[in-house]
């Protein structure tokens, strides 16, 4: 009869450990944010994607991983891989990140040099110092606090090309699964509801965006000699616009389900309004609550439209014009379902017998976690000792195509979404920054999380 594996020990001062280890992140992200890792060689050159990609597996490597290497995915871009054994019993958790990030966009938007950790009214701004170098960040100084006490097995992905969405590491993956699986992702790619709110992200929309033409005349007409019956392009466009919402602004899309309802963690009318820079005395769209919006229905939101500018306009009835419309879907409904009811409703809404073409552009599932298994149990237990406060659940607005890949390959694989970023990290725009004491905090929770799941795998 073998002697059952003794139950890994929790450092008393794992704690301290991290806190310690706060100068050594500021400088390890001072160093990612000088890297201008934008995965788009327009605009900058691919040697800065491929130096941050170095850095990161030369970084995980001194924290104790093993076989760290780049690895081309399909899109070109290089992902980091690694891993550690997991001790005999032990379950294996996947830790993933980005290295890429947004471009800067106005340069005179931002109040320090974006290539430049910049401290500020005690927070470090910078881009890509939430979205994702904080993240990495996170990972390097939990497995640094816990050093050889590290009780799991870890795997490790840091992809290169998230922002630019070109799907290289989705379409990695299928063909790569020994090299990634896990019982346990942590998918570190989202954050907090607010600073000191613990947080899980739960639930992710879809997507279907569309290009949507409208035609109602061979050629633009001179509106002095026809305005008036002859019809109008852009207004049957506005029309047609117009009626993908109801009277409060609210989504109304025939054929989805317009009424969900959000069951987690709520959203301040507020705060949203304070994080989404609305303007005084606007008034937010639709009906029900913040969270019901933003997670539970579905979203119309018009990108854009090619019409005649106002500079240059001629006096002319518009013979074509068209628009980009995005659709951000709730889960429970899927993606091409709902790509296919957005068409329908443009097409029936078109007046005057106006010719409506409609062309598809991408698509993107849909995502919600399964929240009652043992990672799940250990997660909160770390937050209620990181935060004092047990873990909230929350969507997001956003889509993380990867989700779904992930999801399809490894069924019975835990999936949590969590890490540095809140609301007022302002991710993609100008400003970007993170709270570090987010980080800190962060950083406790994954290495709690690590010993916490050790003990439920081993149960």
């Amino acid at each position: 009869m073998t002697e059952p594996t003794a139950r890994p020990s929790l450092p008393d001062d794992l704690a301290a450990r991290v806190a310690a280890l706060m100068p050594r992140a500021k400088a390890d992200l001072a160093e990612l944010v000088a890297m201008p890792s934008v995965a788009d060689a327009r605009q900058y050159p691919p040697e800065h994607c491929r130096r941050a990609a170095e850095w990161v597996a030369g970084a995980f490597a001194d924290a104790g991983l093993e076989d760290v290497r780049l690895a081309e995915t399909p899109d070109g871009s290089h992902a980091v891989l690694g891993h550690r054994p997991a001790p005999p019993g032990a379950p294996t958790v996947l830790l993933y990140s980005h290295y890429d990030v947004q471009p800067p966009l106005e340069a005179a938007a931002w109040h320090s040099p974006p290539f430049e950790l910049t401290e500020r009214d005690g927070r470090w701004y910078g881009r890509g110092a939430a979205d994702c170098k904080g993240n990495i960040v996170m990972h390097l100084t939990a497995l640094r606090a816990l050093g050889d006490d590290v009780p799991v097995g870890l795997r490790l992905v840091v992809e290169g090309s998230e922002e630019q969405g070109t799907g290289g590491l989705e379409a990695y993956v299928p063909g790569h699964a020994d090299e990634l699986r896990a019982d346990a992702l942590l998918i570190c790619d989202t954050g907090n509801a607010a600073v000191g709110v613990p947080t899980a992200t739960t639930a992710l929309r879809g997507l279907a965006n569309v290009v949507v033409t409208v035609s109602t005349l061979a050629g633009d007409m001179h509106s002095g000699m026809f305005g008036g019956p002859a019809p109008d392009a852009l207004a049957a466009l506005i029309r047609i616009l117009d009626s993908l919402r109801d009277a409060d602004g609210g989504t109304r899309v025939q054929g989805l389900d317009n009424e969900g309802a959000w069951p987690g963690l709520g959203y301040d009318e507020q705060q949203f309004r304070t994080d989404a820079g609305v303007l005084d005395g606007v008034s937010l769209l639709g009906s029900g609550s913040v969270a019901d919006r933003l997670w539970a229905r579905p979203a119309v939101t018009v990108l854009g439209i090619d019409c005649p500018p106002v500079v240059g306009s001629a006096a002319a009835v518009p013979a074509r014009a068209r628009a980009r419309v995005s659709l951000r879907v709730p889960p429970g409904t899927g993606a091409t379902a709902a790509a296919e009811a957005l068409e329908a409703h443009l097409r029936a809404a078109a007046p005057w017998g106006a010719r409506v073409e409609v062309e598809r552009e991408s698509t993107g599932a849909p995502f919600r976690a399964a929240t009652g298994g043992p990672a799940y149990a250990a997660l909160d237990r770390a937050m209620r000792d990181a935060y004092g406060r047990p873990v909230s659940f929350l969507g997001q607005g956003g889509s993380i195509p990867l989700c779904n890949v992930l999801g399809s390959t490894f069924p019975d694989a835990e999936m949590i979404l969590m890490g540095v970023e809140e609301p007022r990290c302002l991710i993609h725009a100008p400003n970007e920054s993170v709270d570090p004491t987010e980080i800190e905090r962060m950083s406790l929770v994954e290495a709690l999380f690590l010993h916490n799941y050790a003990q439920a795998g081993r149960s």
